[in-house]
């Protein structure tokens, strides 16, 4: 199943900089982990943000909670998910 998320990220202005810069480093190489494996394939930055937006391809809901659970982020971001479904019109479908 695919899903969009758009991650907003909101890490207090006050935490530790050793402790942001280890949060931050941890994050990178979950995500990557999970890209290798193809359950992330599409990640964009938007502009200006921080925040990105997201595609997951995953078994069911269930699994994207625990992937999105277990990102060091997590506590600290707002995410909205979205589940999609193949448009009719897609020619690659």
């Amino acid at each position: 199943m695919l899903f969009h998320a758009r991650m907003d990220v909101r890490i207090p202005h006050d935490m530790d900089p050793d402790v942001r810069a280890d949060l931050v480093a941890r994050e990178r190489a979950y995500s990557q982990e999970l890209q290798r494996a193809g359950k992330w394939p599409h990640l964009w930055r938007i502009v200006g943000e921080y925040a990105n937006v997201s595609v997951f391809d995953v078994a069911d809901n269930n699994e994207l909670h625990d992937l999105l659970a277990g990102l060091p982020l997590f506590p600290y971001m707002e995410i909205v998910v979205t589940p999609l479904a193949t448009h009719p019109s897609d020619i690659d479908a």
